[in-house]
């Protein structure tokens, strides 16, 4: 007697569990000279007064794009990407981010990663597996000032973190230098006197450590050639301006720092409106002059790049 069964039911892969919010399909402006899709993950741990995706603030909020489709679109676009930037809200949040990294590599294409630096441990993890080839870092502010602008105690220490631990893996540092250590700004490693605020790191909002899919890990990403190694490692730091507002006062200071520091690509950009609460002026009498002036004056520490980005 023949006993028919019903074909088993394909389990999901662990990136099937990425909540997302929105698919950009064709993006030209979420990794400079890069074409990519852009996937926006939902949910982040800070409420950026000026943040112009609030919708995407809250961690309870139920997705509305399926992974499966970002699967699609990447198949019928070989060849025609350069690859996928991960954004938010905040990307590293969500646990099956390095599982998605790791697909996209897989599947041929590069992977970019936007932060605002709120879980350095989970930066350095997809960092050490090899599975992104560029960070945008949001530095808002300098540290004692975060509170001010995140609305959470100790943030800054953990941007400030993230821009250490970018700076060492892009110089390929197996160790961070102590004070006594610690070279002339764009040496080995980043200075530990001009990233005040980072010493002893901080409590990354209680997640623990991000899993990397086996196999990656050490950085040898499963797509054959693809993985990205410290040499090849490319970030942009980012600092966003309000008038009136905290960010626009420690702006030059923190471009200051973060160039002596050993980074040498930076953007800074206009706070706009679209999006927003609307809760603030995204501009004021002179503001736009002011802001060109700022620019000019961050421009001349001397940058390999430099982008000011108005809104």
């Amino acid at each position: 007697m023949l006993v028919s069964r019903a074909p088993a039911r394909q389990r999901p892969r662990a990136a099937d569990d990425l909540v997302i919010a929105g698919l950009v399909p064709m993006s030209t402006v979420d990794w400079p000279d890069h074409l990519t899709a852009t996937v926006f993950l939902q949910g982040c741990p800070w409420n950026c007064f000026y943040c112009h995706n609030q919708a995407l603030i809250p961690v309870r909020v139920p997705g509305l794009v399926a992974w499966q489709e970002v699967r699609d679109l990447l198949a019928r676009r070989r060849r025609l990407l350069d690859g996928v930037v991960f954004t938010g809200g905040e990307a590293l949040r969500q646990d099956a981010l390095a599982d998605a990294a790791a697909e996209v590599r897989r599947a041929g294409f590069a992977v970019g990663l936007h932060t605002a630096g709120a879980y350095p441990r989970r930066l350095a993890d997809v960092l050490a597996a090899g599975l992104v080839d560029w960070v945008g870092l949001d530095v808002k502010a300098l540290p004692d000032s975060y509170p001010q602008v995140v609305g959470r105690q100790r943030a800054g220490e953990r941007a400030w973190e993230c821009l250490r631990i970018l700076i060492d893996a892009q110089a390929g540092a197996s160790a961070r230098p102590g004070p006594a250590e610690a070279g002339p700004p764009g040496s080995q490693g980043a200075p530990r006197d001009v990233l005040p605020g980072t010493a002893g790191g901080g409590r990354d909002d209680q997640l623990p450590g991000l899993r990397v899919p086996p196999g990656t890990a050490g950085g040898e990403s499963e797509l054959s050639g693809a993985g990205a190694t410290p040499s090849d490692l490319t970030f942009e730091v980012r600092t966003t301006v309000v008038p009136g507002d905290v960010t626009a006062r420690d702006a030059y200071e923190v471009a200051c720092r973060v160039h002596a520091a050993g980074a040498r690509v930076y953007a800074l950009q206009q706070a706009r409106g679209q999006g927003t609460t609307g809760d603030f002026a995204v501009t004021a009498a002179g503001w736009d002059a002011a802001c060109e002036r700022l620019a000019g004056r961050i421009e001349a520490l001397g940058w390999e790049r430099f982008t000011y980005r108005p809104a």
